[in-house]
Formats: C-alpha cells, sequence, structure tokens
C-alpha cells in the first residue's frame, strides 16, 4: 500500500509538471497571438535594421559639441556591460563608460563617459564632440609606460536585439582632460571586431585575447593574441613558437598584468558535444551537435620578453604562452561571470553564477556574492570576510604605555619628536621634486575628504550577482551594477559600494537605487507560484524575487573537478610555499604598514644595498632613494602575505589576544606594552 501510494504521488507530480509545461505553452502562444501585426513588423524591423545607418546618426549627434565640457550629475543610470576603472593619474577619480540596459523588451546603449570623485563624492557628466559611439561589452586598460585609458571593440545592437554590430575601432582616454583620441589602424591591419574580450597592459605594450562575435545566427569564440606598441602606435600578432600549448578561445575571462608579461583565468565559451536523441526512441535515437556551456578553470602565464636594447628598430618581442597549475583554493562551485580587478599583486574575484540544472524547464541557477583574493605569484585563492572593527582599549598616556616616571615622559617626548619629524619628511616627499611642501593642495585635498558625507556602512557583502564592475583606487575596492536572473526577469543593479581591502570593515554604500520596472513577461513566473501553492514541496523550495544577501563563509576545495572543462583533469593544484617562509622581513598580526615599515626599514635598506652590489655602486643611489624603494618592497610584502596574516589575527581573536608583541620589544619596554600594536593599529 506504501509502495502504491508512492507511486500514484511520483504519477501525480509527473502529471503537475507537464500540465504546468502545456499551460505555459499555451500562455505564450496566446501572448504571441493578440498582436501579430505589430510582431510581425518588429522581426521585419529587425531584419531590415541597418545598424549603420544609426550609428551614423549618432555620430552626427555627436558632433553638435562643440567641445570637451563637464556637469555635475547624478549617478549613472543603471546598465550592465559597463566599464570602470581607476585615474592613472591620481588616487581620488573613477572613470565609468558606455554600458546597455534591457527592461525585457528593448535594449539601450550608451557611450556617455561619467567621472566619480571619491573625496567630494560627487560625479560628473563628461560630453565630448569625439568620443567612441554608444556600446556595451567592450574593453579598457590603463598604459603601462603610457598614463592614458585604452578602449577596444565592443558591442551594439538593435533595440529589440535582433542584429548586432562588433566594433573594431581603438580609442585612447586622456584622463587629465577627459579627451578622445581614436587610433587609426596602420597598413597592416589589427584586431577584428570583437566584444567580451580582455585588455592588459606590459611596459609599452596593450594586450588583447579572446572574445567573441555574434552573428545572431551563431556566435564564434575567438582566441587570438594581439600586442599594441604605445611607442610606434602599431598593432601586431605574435608569432607563438610551434607546436607550443596555447588557451582555447574564450570570453569573460581575468586578465592580469604582470612585471614578466600578463597572467589568465577561467573563461566562458560554447562548445559543440553530440548529445542523444529523445529517449523516448529505442537505443536513444540519432546523434546531433549540441553546443553545451563551458566554464573554464584553467589558468595560463603570457610570458612577454622585450627586444634587448642593442637590437634593431621595430624588433619584436618574444611572446609565449605558458600554463599553469590549477590555484589552490579554488572557489567551489565553478562560476561564470564573477568580474576580478587588479590590486598590487592580486587579483581581486566578486560574485558569479553557476549553472545548477538544466531541465526542460530550463536552468537553475545559483549566485554568489563572495569575495576572494587570488596570489598571482603563489597561485592560491584566499577568502576575504568582512571584519568588524573590536572595541578600542581604554586610554593611556604615553608615560603610563612606557612605564610611568621620568623615563616613560622621556621616552613619550621621543616619541613625539619621532613622529613630528617623520610628518615633517612625508609631507616634504610628497610635495615638490625639491622637497618644498605644497601647502594649498594638501589643504584642498583634506578640505574634499572632510566634505565628503558620511556614507551608510553594511555589515554584509552586496546582493549575489554576477557581470559586476570593479576597481582599485587607493586600495579601496568599488563594485558597480551587475546582474541577477530569476525565471525570465533579469534584474540590473542600480548602486555601487565600497570595500576599504586594508581593514574590510564594512561595506560602505556610495548609492542605491531600486532597479527599474522590467516589461518582459511574467507569466511564467506567476504560474509557478500559483502551482507552487498547491505543491508544500515545491513551495518550500519556491526563492523569493530577489533573497536577501547572504553572509556564508565561502567555499573553497584544494582540487575542484568540472565536468563542463575538459581540461580540469589535467591539473593539479598548486602547492606554492607560504610567503612568510621567503626568509624576508613579514609583518606580524595587527601591525599596520606605517608600523611594518618603521621597524624593518633598516632590513629593507641593506636587502637593497646587497643586491645593488651586483648591479652597480651602492652610491648611485641617494638616501631619499634606497628609503623610498624600501619602502615600495616593505609595502609590496604587506599586502603579499595579507591574507595569510588575517588567518593569524582571526586565530588570535579568537583566543582572546588583542595584541602580538614580540619578547624583545617587551623586555625592551620595562614591562610596559613595549610597543605592540593593538585594536588601534588594526583599525588602519
Amino acid at each position: 500500500m506504501v509502495k502504491k501510494d508512492k507511486k500514484s504521488r511520483v504519477a501525480d507530480k509527473k502529471a503537475r509538471v507537464a500540465a504546468k509545461t502545456e499551460k505555459k505553452t499555451a500562455q505564450k502562444e496566446k501572448k504571441s497571438s493578440k498582436k501579430p501585426n505589430k510582431n510581425a513588423d518588429d522581426s521585419d524591423a529587425e531584419s531590415e535594421a541597418d545598424l549603420d545607418a544609426v550609428l551614423a546618426e549618432y555620430a552626427k549627434q555627436q558632433e553638435a559639441f562643440l567641445r570637451v565640457s563637464e556637469v555635475v550629475s547624478q549617478p549613472p543610470s543603471a546598465r550592465a556591460s559597463a566599464t570602470l576603472i581607476g585615474s592613472p593619474i591620481n588616487d581620488n577619480e573613477l572613470f565609468l563608460f558606455g554600458g546597455e540596459y534591457f527592461n525585457g523588451q528593448h535594449a539601450r546603449f550608451w557611450n556617455d563617459l561619467f567621472i566619480y570623485n571619491v573625496h567630494r563624492d560627487e560625479w560628473k557628466l563628461v560630453t565630448s564632440p569625439n568620443s567612441p559611439l554608444p556600446r556595451s561589452g567592450h574593453s579598457w586598460t590603463r598604459g603601462g609606460n603610457d598614463r592614458g585609458i585604452y578602449i577596444f571593440g565592443g558591442e551594439f545592437s538593435s533595440p529589440k536585439q535582433g542584429t548586432f554590430y562588433h566594433y573594431n575601432d581603438f580609442w585612447r582616454l586622456e584622463p587629465s582632460t577627459r579627451e578622445w583620441s581614436k587610433i587609426e589602424v596602420s597598413k597592416k591591419g589589427g584586431p577584428p571586431a570583437r566584444s567580451g574580450h580582455r585588455l592588459t597592459y606590459f611596459k609599452n605594450y596593450i594586450i588583447l585575447f579572446g572574445g567573441f562575435q555574434d552573428t545572431s545566427q551563431q556566435t564564434k569564440y575567438l582566441a587570438d593574441l594581439w600586442l599594441y606598441n604605445t611607442d610606434d602606435y602599431s598593432w601586431h600578432q605574435p608569432v607563438l613558437p610551434p607546436a607550443s600549448a596555447k588557451p582555447d578561445a574564450r570570453s569573460s575571462f581575468s586578465f592580469l598584468p604582470h612585471e614578466q608579461g600578463a597572467v589568465m583565468y577561467g573563461g566562458y565559451s560554447r562548445v559543440k558535444t553530440a548529445a542523444a536523441g529523445s529517449k523516448g526512441s529505442k537505443g536513444g535515437g540519432p546523434q546531433h551537435a549540441v553546443l553545451k556551456p563551458m566554464v573554464h578553470q584553467d589558468t595560463w602565464f603570457l610570458r612577454i620578453t622585450p627586444p634587448p636594447a642593442e637590437s634593431p628598430p621595430n624588433t619584436l618581442p618574444t611572446v609565449r604562452w605558458e600554463r599553469r597549475k590549477r590555484p589552490a583554493n579554488l572557489p567551489a562551485p565553478t562560476r561564470a561571470g564573477a568580474t576580478m580587478a587588479y590590486h598590487r599583486g592580486r587579483g581581486l574575484q566578486f560574485g558569479g553564477v553557476h549553472d545548477v540544472e538544466e531541465s526542460e524547464e530550463g536552468i537553475d541557477s545559483e549566485f554568489f556574492n563572495t569575495l576572494f583574493a587570488l596570489n598571482i605569484e603563489r597561485n592560491r585563492y584566499f577568502s576575504l570576510g568582512l571584519r568588524r572593527p573590536r572595541a578600542a582599549p581604554k586610554k593611556q598616556t604615553q608615560g603610563e604605555q612606557r612605564g610611568g616616571g621620568r623615563r616613560g615622559r622621556a621616552k613619550a617626548d621621543e616619541e613625539d619628536l619621532l613622529r613630528n619629524l617623520a610628518a615633517l619628511e612625508l609631507k616634504g616627499a610628497v610635495g615638490n621634486e625639491d622637497g618644498k611642501a605644497q601647502p594649498e593642495e594638501a589643504e584642498s585635498e583634506e578640505e574634499e575628504k572632510d566634505a565628503a558625507p558620511e556614507k551608510p556602512v553594511l555589515w554584509e557583502m552586496p546582493h549575489p550577482r554576477f557581470n559586476a564592475q570593479l576597481a582599485v583606487q587607493d586600495d579601496v575596492l568599488y563594485v558597480y551594477g551587475g546582474t541577477y536572473e530569476k525565471g525570465d526577469r533579469e534584474y540590473t543593479f542600480d548602486e555601487m559600494y565600497a570595500i576599504d581591502l586594508g581593514k574590510l570593515d564594512g561595506v560602505k554604500e556610495i548609492f542605491r537605487r531600486e532597479p527599474e520596472d522590467w516589461q518582459g513577461s511574467d507569466d511564467e513566473d506567476d504560474s509557478d507560484e500559483e502551482d507552487d501553492e498547491d505543491d508544500e514541496e515545491s513551495d518550500a523550495e519556491s526563492e523569493p524575487s530577489i533573497p536577501a544577501p547572504t553572509t556564508n563563509t565561502p567555499e573553497t576545495t584544494p582540487n575542484p573537478t568540472d565536468d563542463n572543462d575538459t581540461s580540469s583533469t589535467t591539473d593539479e593544484p598548486s602547492t606554492s610555499p607560504s610567503s612568510l617562509d621567503d626568509g624576508l622581513p613579514h609583518p606580524r598580526p595587527f601591525e599596520p604598514l606605517r608600523a611594518f615599515f618603521t621597524r624593518t626599514n633598516q632590513l629593507w635598506q641593506d636587502i637593497l644595498l646587497t643586491s645593488l652590489k651586483y648591479v652597480h655602486s651602492p652610491d648611485h643611489k641617494t638616501i631619499k632613494e634606497l628609503r623610498k624603494d624600501a619602502f615600495e618592497m616593505a609595502e609590496a610584502k604587506w599586502w603579499d602575505c595579507r591574507e595569510e596574516i588575517r588567518v593569524l589575527e582571526d586565530e588570535a581573536e579568537e583566543a582572546g589576544i588583542g595584541e602580538v608583541v614580540s619578547l624583545e620589544e617587551r623586555s625592551a619596554g620595562g614591562g610596559g606594552a613595549g610597543g605592540g600594536v593593538g585594536a588601534g593599529a588594526r583599525r588602519r
């Protein structure tokens, strides 16, 4: 009887699913039959759309602007597939360009340039008589030795997305004047039109790889590599060594700069695979070719060797692809649309989507809002979580901190003097080349920072999404926009957040507006909700329209496998050594960068002097130059092992330890605090 009831329940559920599918099909047919003439007209208009004429009209409208101008404006409207980058000439500006918005019926494209001033919390809209045409899916990067911003390619479509146009134009934006310059292609030619590609930089080269071309009938993914020389203004396609390995065609991958070339990770493509016929026929039916999504997980290093200095002019660099091991602690499960931004030898990855199940009713997707840091040199992922600031300890006088008495007061006076001297030295270093301070500029910057209003701080990551735009400026990660899907509905987020990478003390909300109204069909979602009311199991599994953001601990796996990536079985996880075991000075838990440099300054200078003996005389560098180079080395080391130090900090906090002090400093401090770094330093 139990078996019979179970069988009947399974049969009833199958019947309900079949009825639901028939109902959806009938609703679609009914909706399409309501306006047959209009849909037919739209279809004809799409097939006959002359996008060249539309773009020519856009260019004509652009010429109406007589000069480059900036006006204060509201934040940019909701858009996807735009580009966001930090200014290469200062630490207080972000540039946002282009993008598209699809409301379920029509797609709209932009070519406006927005500039966000971080210190003043102010948006400006830039208009120019000479700017790229509206587009999305383009890519841009800063120049290596050149302080400009370069942009290539992208796509444009008709409102109904029936026809597509891909760009192959190349532009340079001057960050100081906000002026666009179109770079004409030489007679040798340049990269073909595409979107979904990536750009990065190396010395005087701009590197381009991958992307796709969509002709409405088919999508072609690309695997060609191009270099642009900013010195002689020419493109060339490197000749790779014969029989050498190279990455497969893909788009939407991560492309990060490296001191010896570039590093590429992941990506997305669709590959042809053989699929069996109907299951109802005996033997499975004949096979046919289908396009299967593939989320790539491989990592490649592009090694670029510039020509020797004595080489004749126009000598090309030597280029080769080298496959790296799979990164350790790879985020699980695999995800597409997880965007990445470069920051001090690391790639910061946020969001993404994983297709859980594919059936006749569609794809069930899982979206993420986790943040990871990929250490490029060690080829290892680290999860980044928010950290609430600890309660500040009771303040003590400097004499008390040093044990009190005359000796403690003398030590405090000495420290005050040293801090004042350091402040004067720093002020002169950031001034002009003669060492004279520029108080007017410093005061104006401080006024801008003070004028910026306080922003709400959230203690959870932004809502799960994919294809968010990321940029880093002054050690702060900015997350703009992104997309979330539920059923047939697509949400384009209209918001931007900021995360301090040194503190991770919450998510600052720069601005946030509710998503615009969706004009597409919601019939399928509505019918699902009606049917699920009668099914307790389905009702338990249903999810809200926009679920609240989660703060779940990100999952990582040392050696994940993915059926979609045919190369996953050949990779082994990276087993790179820890950055704390390289013999160099490293920061202690809760030790800020300034304290770390003060403690290890002489050690870094000794390392520099030792290395200079094998190059040229140590007298070649001044004391000021040595100190500057030592600080850069200390800063790079502090960020390189930041994630590993955070693990030690978490362990110390769990054990109730609020500061870590060496025995040498504790004994030298006469039993006092010794110079240990406490809660105040950790909040730096």
